[in-house]
């Protein structure tokens, strides 16, 4: 049986806990056997490294430096890591090789709540498959991005709430390696209620199941 821990905390504007339970009762779902902690101490505990994913919805917030080094050991050498939004996006600021390991961090979501596009770019991906570009209500992130990510989805920019980024294309759903490790992110996801929309649900599922493969 495969393993995954989902460490919630930080921000509570995200609802991490209620988040944590949906995206538990999800990965059950699927077979695994889920832990849930609300510390980032889980992350020093050298047992993480047998898992098969790690799920951080944790904005902001802080990470002890032998609390991240076991992380980024654990991805490194395996262990799937996926999560969404500002859980995983923009959690532990000041730690610049989280991010690297990430793929992205969240610098901005001008207008805050709004309508905006999601553009499936690789309907080809297993994750993306039979998913269409679709319509969006939430926070549009705009993110400080790795050029090296596999970009799965994009949302252009209208420049409304910000003109000088007008017509700029972000990516909204990418995959990346971190050593031996599989990443996916998705930007999708503000408050639990984000889960009842279909496309945003089922490629956080997908992603989720690629990245513990």
């Amino acid at each position: 049986m495969k393993e995954a821990l989902i460490v919630w905390g930080g921000w509570s504007g995200h609802e991490p806990k209620e988040c944590a339970e949906v995206v538990g009762a999800m990965l059950e779902g699927e077979g695994f056997k889920v832990f849930k902690e609300n510390t980032t101490e889980a992350f020093a505990d050298p047992s993480i490294r047998e898992l098969s994913l790690i799920v951080p919805i944790i904005t902001m917030a802080k990470i002890e430096k032998e609390e991240l080094s076991n992380l980024l050991a654990a991805v490194k050498g395996g262990v799937g890591l996926g999560g969404y939004h500002g859980g995983m996006g923009d959690a532990f600021r000041d730690q610049p090789e989280y991010q690297f390991m990430v793929g992205g961090q969240w610098v901005a979501h001008p207008g805050n709540i709004i309508d905006y596009t999601v553009d499936v770019t690789r309907p080809d991906d297993p994750v993306m498959a039979g998913i269409d570009s679709f319509a969006y209500r939430s926070e549009q992130y705009y993110m400080h991005v790795d050029p090296s990510n596999e970009v799965l989805a994009t949302t252009r920019f209208n420049g409304e709430h910000a003109e000088w980024i007008d017509g700029t294309v972000m990516p909204v759903v990418w995959k990346r390696r971190y050593g031996r490790g599989r990443v996916f992110y998705s930007s999708l996801g503000h408050v639990a209620s984000e889960f009842e929309v279909p496309q945003m649900r089922e490629i956080l599922r997908r992603g989720l199941l690629w990245a513990a493969a």
